[in-house]
């Protein structure tokens, strides 16, 4: 180990040992970014050194939750569209009882726990019933997945905003009116979109967006089974199919997706010169 190495260790150590302390009968909701170890706060990292308790969503990487203390017990709470799930109101529940038995709850989740996570429904539940809590934020996927796949949410010369979306409505009437989102031309980053991404994009052409718009769909960003997929978006849905791309995955829509394409080429230019 370098030297310069050993010294940074030894600053997040100090980092970590002054971190606020897991009190007993407190939950923390806790954010596991994108899906890499590596992109974790330094606060989750000892939010998981010291929980007696993970309720864990099934976005979690296994290798976060190996940072788990040995003593710690582990809890599936995920919730997969059309797959067998935990009901929210027995996930709230649990925490509630846990923390009441006076254990240290993480109540740990992927991306941001405040960004389409239900995190925000949690906390009002465990201040309803009087059980202490603390957020800690982490990367959200629709952000950090789409810079890691060298996508940047904004940039001066495509837009002025970024909207983030969820999918998970897909076109109900109870859902987003996709077409007052076409018309702002704003860039799209959508969640839980896979499997209504057909109607969806068929509704955003609809709503004036037009069908050669730039689109990428981003599975299991971060990860080493990350999958990028490049289109436009009246060919996106098809052109998932026939990849045959899963989902947790992120929908990117607009002129953003187009930059990847230069920061590759400008990239490869500069690996050639050297």
């Amino acid at each position: 180990m370098t030297t310069d190495r050993r010294h940074a260790l030894t600053v997040l150590a100090e980092f970590l040992d002054g971190a606020p302390p897991f009190e007993p009968g407190h939950v923390w909701l806790v954010g596991a970014g994108p899906g890499d170890p590596r992109l974790l706060t330094l606060e989750a990292v000892h939010a998981l050194a010291s929980a007696d308790v993970i309720v864990h969503d099934a976005l979690v990487d296994p290798r976060i939750l190996d940072l788990a203390r040995r003593e710690a017990s582990l809890e599936y709470a995920g919730k997969r569209g059309g797959k067998p799930s935990a009901a929210q109101a027995d996930i709230t529940g649990r925490l509630v009882a846990l923390a009441r038995e006076g254990k240290r709850v993480l109540r740990l989740k992927g991306g941001d726990p405040f960004v389409f996570g239900r995190g925000g429904e949690e906390v009002l539940a465990l201040a309803a019933a009087g059980v202490p809590f603390r957020v800690v934020p982490g990367l959200t996927s629709g952000l950090s997945g789409l810079a890691g796949a060298g996508i940047p949410a904004t940039i001066r010369t495509v837009n002025q905003a970024v909207i983030l979306a969820t999918g998970h409505a897909g076109t109900a009437p109870d859902g987003l009116d996709w077409a007052a989102l076409a018309a702002t031309g704003q860039p799209i980053v959508l969640y839980m979109a896979a499997a209504s991404l057909a109607p969806i994009t068929a509704a955003l052409i609809d709503g004036g967006l037009a069908p050669d718009t730039p689109a990428a769909f981003l599975a299991r960003a971060t990860t080493p089974d990350e999958a990028i997929l490049v289109s436009t978006l009246g060919n996106l849905a098809a052109a998932v199919a026939e990849a045959g791309l899963e989902p947790p995955a992120i929908v990117a829509i607009g002129g953003i997706v187009a930059v990847r394409a230069e920061l590759a080429a400008l990239a490869a230019s500069l690996e050639a010169t050297r």
